[in-house]
């Protein structure tokens, strides 16, 4: 023939194209960095990569992760890479990786002792990517806090009309170096001292970008429902799609209310908001330890935290730094023998490290089932990359949709798993050239057997990587193959709309 041969060629596999199209039998050919052929490929290629029984998909994107530093510090990212995610959606829940000074303070918190090297805003921050990449690719929302933190010259208040247009040129800094959105995390300082109008004024910006709002919203309990209703205000109000982040409802007495916020999210759609939701596969849940001693969600705070308040069984240390033996605890072991309730036990243990992460035991499996089911939602880990023991869904999350919910509980069928997980995740955060098996786009794909695939990541061993994940491919560079990190590091900063 007259051009040269394919790179690699697989063949033989089951692939599901990212579309939510059914699945059949056939070949993929990449060339450099894209896909050129898929069907039935006759011509010669340096390798070929048997894959009888196993599925080909897209690459996974991770819409909701907090890897906005680890991509730096650890770039391999194996967590995510043995899951088979090609792309991670960095700066969620208002955390922002620019300006760099607000931003080293939150690199910080997740990684105690490790400094931040320099770099100027979104468009420094997306070249640092570049020129030392990691294995996977990072696309970036612009974090709401991060940029209040930045132009305020007190945070703890409601921001002046001076305040807001510098919140608003460092918005559109990210947005015009490539960010693809913009997050809030309004139960954090300083993001929960913003009103809406403040929210608002500054999504308005995103409307002509063709950027997303997304957000953690004020209230995932008691308030749902109404924080469901701000978020599609602010999107309705300004013109911008709208993605709530890990759609729950926390706490005992708030089970069943994801019944009414999905109700909420139908009824906006069919007046034309467009409004999304993303979730993670379990149970607990999981953040800094001092947002939930200052949101009084635990017993013993006043009664504040009514009806939400989770006992000293239910909050687990995930990681402190300088209390390693906590790791892995709850609150009621470590004020045990002691006459503190757990509220007291909690701002003790904040007194002496108070950048402790926790995980929380506070959703309902019928809850996470009805989110899962609803056709808008999207699959984000919401992982945590500190130290101690994380959160299991750092490294279990999309493997644990496809072996538990799709395979063993029929919750969502195959096809629409991945879809929910690729291609659905692409087109609503503007990823061009991700997220489909089709020729031209770029190969990021992952081989997994669907009789195998399930995560292995316990609270005891939370980064243990999930069985099932054969070979991964990023910009067409293979970065896993048997199970196995081969060590390449081909992922790129993604900007919007390039």
């Amino acid at each position: 023939m007259g051009e040269r041969s394919h790179d690699f060629v697989i063949r033989g596999a089951s692939i599901i194209d990212g579309s939510g199209a059914a699945a059949w039998t056939g070949d993929v050919a990449v060339r450099g960095d894209r896909i050129v052929a898929v069907g039935e490929v006759r011509e010669p290629a340096a390798r070929s990569v048997e894959a009888s029984g196993l599925a080909l998909s897209p690459g996974f994107i991770d819409v909701h992760s907090h890897d906005d530093f680890a991509v730096l510090f650890e770039p391999e990212m194996s967590a995510k890479l043995l899951q088979g995610v090609t792309t991670d959606v960095v700066g969620n829940c208002g955390l922002g990786a620019a300006p760099h000074r607000e931003a080293a303070v939150t690199a910080a918190a997740f990684t105690p002792g490790r400094m931040l090297a320099p770099y100027e805003g979104y468009a420094g921050y997306l070249a640092a990517i570049d020129r030392d990449p990691p294995s996977l690719n990072v696309a970036a929302l612009v974090g709401h806090g991060t940029i209040r933190a930045a132009a305020m010259e007190n945070p703890a208040l409601e921001s002046s009309e001076v305040e807001r247009g510098r919140m608003r040129a460092l918005l559109e800094e990210g947005l015009e170096a490539g960010a693809v959105g913009l997050s809030t995390g309004l139960i954090y300082e300083p993001g929960r001292n913003a009103r809406e109008d403040e929210i608002i004024f500054l999504a308005r910006a995103l409307a002509g970008a063709g950027a997303l709002y997304t957000s953690h919203m004020r209230d995932e309990s008691l308030g749902l429902v109404d924080s469901v209703r701000e978020t599609i205000r602010v999107g309705e109000t300004a013109g911008v799609a709208v993605q709530i982040s890990h759609h729950k409802a926390a706490g005992r007495a708030a089970w069943g209310m994801v019944r009414e916020s999905l109700r909420q999210i139908d009824e906006a759609r069919a007046r034309g908001v467009d409004v999304a939701a993303d979730q993670y596969p379990y149970t607990s849940a999981s953040t800094i330890l001092a947002a939930v001693v200052q949101n009084r969600w635990i017993e013993g705070a006043s009664a504040a935290g009514a009806g939400r308040a989770l006992g000293g069984d239910e909050v687990v240390i995930a990681s402190s730094a300088k209390h390693p033996e906590w790791d892995g605890r709850s609150l009621a072991e470590i004020g045990a023998g002691t006459h503190e309730s757990p509220f007291e036990t909690a701002r003790r243990v904040l007194a002496e490290d108070p950048a402790v992460w926790a995980i929380l035991h506070m959703m309902s499996e019928d809850d996470v089932r009805e989110v899962m089911r609803h056709p808008t939602t999207l699959i984000g880990s919401d992982g945590l990359p500190t130290g101690g023991k994380p959160h299991p869904r750092l490294c279990g999350t999309f493997a644990r949709v496809l072996g538990r919910y799709v395979r063993d509980e029929h919750v969502l069928g195959l096809e629409d798993a991945v879809h929910r997980m690729t291609g659905a995740s692409a087109l609503r955060f503007g990823l061009e050239g991700r997220g489909f098996v089709r020729p031209g786009f770029f190969a990021d794909l992952v081989l997994f057997d669907p009789k195998r695939i399930a995560d292995r990541a316990t609270p005891s061993d939370p980064r243990c990587p999930p069985d099932g994940i054969a070979n991964v491919f990023v910009n067409g560079v293979e970065v896993v193959r048997d199970g196995h990190h081969t060590h390449a590091r081909p992922g790129r900063a993604l900007r919007r709309g390039r």
